[in-house]
């Protein structure tokens, strides 16, 4: 399918706690098979740096939570359908995860730095409250600016994966119109991925097994949220284009 020039989308239509609601009902019905493949997606994704990996594990998932939208069986094997994306996911993750380094990686050597000279500077000095202070709060300045940081970026990505899966967008147009559409809703999507963070701390409490359980949700209601601001697109079709007549 050709990617579609001219893709409109929704401002402020992400609905945080429908999504949730909306996404378990979307799997509840082969939640185990979803369960292991979303084990399955973290396993192999995790297994190469930069995401190489994951991009194509999530539009798997993506893609099978769309077909089972449009009325369709998930299955086992569409994990691997995110394959057939592999070129467009990879730049789709590289530009999440180069900009989130350029930042961080920075700001941790710029941070360590400057502790390991406050530290030298206080050698053969009764410790200062008021340095211990300002070190205690500098941290937590830089905690959050790195919390800052990588929210933003995530959120703007939210949709890269969705509209490469069901639209064909190239990696960076979709990374482009997802950041577009994300800004139009940001404070919805923060709040989905809240109540999401929230759901993964109660499934932590569960004996870190209960995280691989509500994970499955968290994605399906990623994938409801795409369709509030984007809706399905056509059906993407593998046939091959039909033979020549000749008149």
């Amino acid at each position: 399918m050709a990617p579609d020039p001219f893709i409109n989308f929704n401002r402020n239509a992400v609905q945080p706690m429908a999504c949730l609601e909306s996404g378990f009902a979307l799997i509840k019905g082969q939640f185990w098979l979803v369960v292991g493949m979303a084990l399955v997606a973290m396993l192999i994704g995790s297994a190469v740096p930069l995401g190489i990996l994951m991009g194509p594990m999530m539009c798997g998932l993506y893609w099978s939570f769309f077909q089972k939208r449009r009325g369709q069986t998930i299955e086992f094997g569409n994990l691997f359908k995110g394959f057939d994306f592999f070129g467009q996911s990879v730049v789709a993750s590289l530009l999440h995860m180069v900009p989130i380094m350029a930042i961080v990686i920075p700001a941790y050597i710029i941070f360590y730095v400057g502790f390991v000279v406050a530290m030298l500077s206080q050698q053969g000095n009764d410790p200062s409250p008021g340095a211990a202070i300002g070190f205690i709060l500098a941290l937590i300045v830089f905690v959050l600016f790195i919390m800052v940081v990588v929210i933003f970026i995530s959120i703007g990505f939210f949709f890269a994966y969705p509209l490469i899966v069901d639209r064909g967008l190239p990696g960076f147009e979709a990374v482009k119109l997802s950041f577009k559409a994300a800004l139009a809703n940001f404070w919805r999507l923060l709040g989905l991925m809240l109540l999401s963070s929230l759901l993964n701390i109660v499934g932590s409490l569960l004996c870190i097994v209960g995280v691989y359980l509500v994970l499955p949700i968290s994605y399906a209601a990623m994938a409801v949220a795409y369709e509030q601001v984007f809706g399905l697109g056509k059906p993407m079709s593998n046939l091959p284009p039909p033979p020549p007549t000749f008149n």
